[in-house]
């Protein structure tokens, strides 16, 4: 009971009169025991205080709607009924009886016990969030690969690929430290986030300022390994990683704003391989594409995965495209994989792909789409995970697949001409 009215006295709970809240306060104070529960009937709310054990109220006062904090309607703690009837929700008693237990399998189960906070944080046990960061990088890598004067060997393109998994390892982890940061308040009250490390308190605020700050570093020297060009397209997409998390806040479409965050790597490949995209119209086109392309990727994969919180986080006051279009998500999935097909096709036409690619990339994914959108249970948390998790290496896998085989016909025939050339030399 004191942590709701601490709640009461520090977030508060009426605007005014004063009077009626000093009254109200005074008397929770005087008794321990006491419960408070809402009744809502039509713009007036009435605040009844129960004892345990005594049938009828012990204390009632009856205020404006307009008197009470915006957050109230939204608690976890009370829920005003607009029926009449109020109790407190059992999910928030079993969000705060959750206890964390450090983990005992996997790779953070071996790390000493204080750099296991640290781990959690960059999410190092669940890498589905890197691996849909790499994959546009990948993309954009064997797309640049043939369009490179002279083509790109497939060592370098390794090497490329290598490089750009260790920076999306890296600035997976710096983003998902600073999502918490922000999201801090927030996490304690959704059932998949409160255990995250500063949402529990095992990493303070200024701790993960600290580590993001070595994180981003550690980013920028895994920037420069790569031709200085990528320099100048790498360091704008920052302010993205920094603005996603704010997006919840102010728009149901915040799965946008991480799309245009993750979809980054897709330009990032042609610079990578010394492909100026200044001055170089065929590969700046099919760069616009492949990173139009990946962010109807990223906003579809990201509205199944928001389906797994679309209760906490309509509690909580998060914003996200499966709230505002959560009957009709299916036809927007359908819409989406359309469009991430079309815009991938665009890409391949115009760096001057063959039909491998066509056959491969865009016709495995328009085949894999349809059977994920056709077979995920939005109404199932276990399904939606499953179809987030496995859909990345099915969707992104075919796509890497048809680029890779592509990039090798490619390649062979520009291996043949030289021959050719040489031999008549």
């Amino acid at each position: 009971m004191m942590s709701f009215t601490t709640a009461l006295a520090n977030g508060g709970m009426f605007r005014r009169p004063g009077t009626c809240r000093t009254a109200l306060l005074r008397f929770v104070y005087r008794h321990s025991q006491v419960s408070v529960k809402l009744y809502s009937s039509r713009r007036r709310t009435s605040t009844a205080l129960f004892r345990p054990g005594v049938p009828h109220q012990v204390g009632f006062t009856t205020v404006s709607r307009r008197q009470l904090h915006p957050s109230i309607v939204k608690s976890n703690s009370v829920t005003v009924d607009q029926r009449g009837s109020s109790s407190s929700t059992q999910d928030s008693d079993s969000l705060h009886r959750a206890k964390y237990e450090p983990p005992k399998t996997g790779l953070l189960s071996v790390l000493p016990v204080s750099w296991v906070p640290y781990a959690e944080l960059i999410r190092l046990d669940k890498p589905t969030g890197t691996y849909y960061l790499f994959f546009p990088c990948l993309f954009s890598t064997l797309l640049a690969a043939p369009l490179a004067v002279p083509l790109a060997s497939p060592l370098s393109v390794l090497g490329t690929s290598l490089l750009f998994f260790s920076g999306a390892l890296i600035m997976r982890g710096a983003g998902c430290t600073i999502n918490d940061l922000w999201d801090r308040n927030l996490d304690p009250h959704v059932r998949r986030t409160r255990l995250r490390p500063i949402a529990r308190g095992a990493v303070t605020p200024f701790n993960a300022l600290t580590f993001t700050g070595v994180q981003l570093l550690t980013g920028l020297g895994i920037l420069l390994q790569f031709p200085y060009q990528c320099l100048f397209y790498g360091i704008p997409s920052l302010l993205l990683v920094a603005t996603y998390p704010l997006a919840k806040r102010v728009t149901y479409y915040p799965q946008f704003v991480l799309g245009l965050t993750f979809s980054w790597g897709a330009i990032m490949g042609f610079p990578a391989l010394g492909v100026d995209l200044l001055h170089n119209s065929a590969a700046l086109t099919s760069a616009a594409f492949l990173y139009t392309s990946n962010i109807a990727w990223t906003v579809l994969y990201d509205m199944i995965y928001a389906h797994m919180d679309i209760k906490d986080d309509s509690k909580a006051g998060i914003k996200s495209i499966a709230l505002k279009h959560g009957k009709q998500t299916k036809q927007i999935l359908s819409g989406l994989a359309i469009t991430q097909v079309g815009l991938l096709a665009a890409a391949g036409m115009a760096a001057g792909a063959g039909p491998v690619f066509f056959i491969g990339s865009c016709g495995g994914v328009a085949v894999a789409l349809a059977v994920m959108i056709k077979k995920v249970n939005l109404k199932s948390v276990k399904d939606c995970w499953w179809w987030f998790v496995n859909g990345c290496w099915l969707t992104g896998g075919v796509i890497s697949a048809g680029l890779g085989a592509e990039y090798i016909v490619q390649y062979s025939k520009r291996a043949d001409e030289v021959a050719e050339t040489t031999e008549l030399a």
